[in-house]
């Protein structure tokens, strides 16, 4: 009787000791988790090392001013992330045992006017399907890309992972990333590209010495272009480093454009790995918060004068519809839209990434650098076909922290006030465009090249003649 009875106190405690335990452990999630600022990202381990703050900006430079707040309090697709010591050894031996190199595809060469060379439709479209390697791909580069020769030296030796950024006519601030692993820098390059003027502004806030020969704030290797010899709209020179990072960076693997609106808030190798490398994917890139359709894109920039010429909006979307540009239905799955948040791209460099990057180049130099318009059109195009991840804006909202852009230049940039224009829009004096009479209707008819595609997207009883 004596036995029977402790032997089930034995199994009393024990059950308590098992129910005491899963309580703690589901008390230390939910506490891990709510306290969090990324509910939508899971750690294999929360304790993974992190690096303390690198650097400390004056307090009249403003590096944490006007942060977007985030209306999304759930998630629907959380990110698991491997632990960090095991993604950092799979990404170093994919680094040096990959075959891959990012020259798989051949270059044109030559002279031209201007930095993409200006093709054709015609002659744009005739390299959509690629078949050949040894063809040669528009893909910029047809006048000098002008750094010094230290920077490009420098950049050819980062062989691994590269975080690139650009801030052009001094339109945002240098933000720091938080979260990094404690040997993510030694696997990781961080590049920043800025113009002049943006120079001037950081050397106002004495962020910089004009006497220092290269220029480095926090783990931003900033690289100074000089504008002037490129496009005079500062937003189409931010677009060479952002598509263009492969022929920039030449030997590196994989890649992660993030604008400087934005601030990391995650170790880019995790990212990496959970959203690009086991995915099998060759680019990862967020769906917009609200938009759908390319059109839907189109008419809110110029609703909300994205762009300052509007009839050069209809004329390219226009040429999209006339080149096979359909709205997103389910036949295109996997791809979830045809509007991504292109702030923040994530990339395997290889054939079909570069080849992607290289056609959505052309097509900006063509028409403007509003990168949305022309994502779908090139994507759907393309052959051979990219595999794209496109995860959810809840999760772009946790890898980064979204802030303002900088209205209000610094002291030392006179941004704005020669009121130069230029050909291709500079944004700051030029008044917006109208299109005449609307962007989807042309004398008096609607729609005209886009109609099918309108029909599609809202059916036809919404469409009126």
């Amino acid at each position: 009787m004596g036995k029977e009875t402790s032997r089930a106190l034995f199994f009393q405690s024990k059950l308590l000791c098992f129910s005491l335990l899963y309580l703690f452990t589901s008390l230390f999630l939910a506490l891990y988790t709510s306290l969090s600022q990324t509910k939508c990202l899971f750690r294999s381990s929360p304790f993974d090392p992190l690096l303390a703050p690198l650097f400390s900006y004056p307090s009249s430079y403003g590096e944490h001013k006007y942060a977007i707040p985030t209306l999304r309090s759930s998630c629907s697709s959380p990110v698991f992330f491997s632990d960090y010591w095991t993604v950092l050894k799979e990404i170093q031996t994919m680094r040096d045992n990959s075959s891959v190199s990012s020259s798989v595809l051949t270059y044109l060469q030559g002279e031209a006017d201007s930095f993409g060379g200006n093709f054709s439709i015609e002659e744009r479209v005739s390299h959509f399907n690629h078949q050949n390697n040894d063809v040669g791909i528009p893909c910029g580069f047809f006048k000098d890309f002008p750094i010094s020769d230290s920077d490009r030296i420098a950049m050819e030796n980062c062989k691994g992972v590269v975080v690139v950024s650009a801030i052009f006519n001094d339109h945002d601030k240098i933000r720091q990333p938080r979260g990094l692993g404690s040997k993510t820098l030694d696997h990781v390059c961080f590049y920043m590209f800025i113009d002049e003027i943006t120079l001037q502004g950081l050397h106002y806030h004495k962020l910089i010495s004009p006497d220092s020969r290269e220029y480095k704030i926090g783990v931003w290797k900033i690289v100074k272009v000089s504008s002037k010899d490129l496009y005079e709209n500062p937003a189409m020179n931010g677009v060479i480093p952002k598509y263009l990072v492969h022929r920039l960076f030449p030997n590196a693997k994989f890649s992660m454009w993030i604008d400087a609106k934005l601030q990391l808030m995650v170790d880019p190798l995790l990212v990496i790995h959970s959203l690009v490398v086991k995915e099998k994917a060759d680019m990862a890139i967020s769906k917009h918060p609200y938009y759908v359709h390319t059109m839907e894109e189109a008419m809110a920039t110029a609703r909300w004068k994205k762009w300052w010429d509007v009839d050069s909006l209809r004329r390219q979307m226009e040429t999209y519809c006339e080149h096979g540009l359909q709205p997103w239905t389910s036949s295109k799955l996997p791809s979830t839209s045809d509007v991504p948040d292109s702030a923040l791209i994530l990339r395997k460099h290889g054939l079909e990434s570069n080849l992607f990057s290289c056609l959505l180049f052309n097509e900006l130099e063509a028409f403007n650098p509003r990168d949305q318009l022309a994502f779908a059109y090139v994507r759907d195009n393309m052959s051979p076909k990219l595999k794209l991840n496109m995860f959810d804006a809840e999760v772009f909202e946790r890898i980064v922290v979204e802030y303002r852009h900088n209205l209000k230049r610094s002291g030392g940039s006179g941004a704005n006030s020669t009121g130069k224009e230029g050909p291709t829009g500079g944004p700051h004096t030029k008044r917006t465009k109208r299109a005449s009479p609307d962007l989807l209707f042309v004398n008096g008819s609607c729609c005209s090249k886009c109609q099918k595609y309108l029909l599609e997207m809202w059916g036809e009883s919404h469409i009126e003649y």
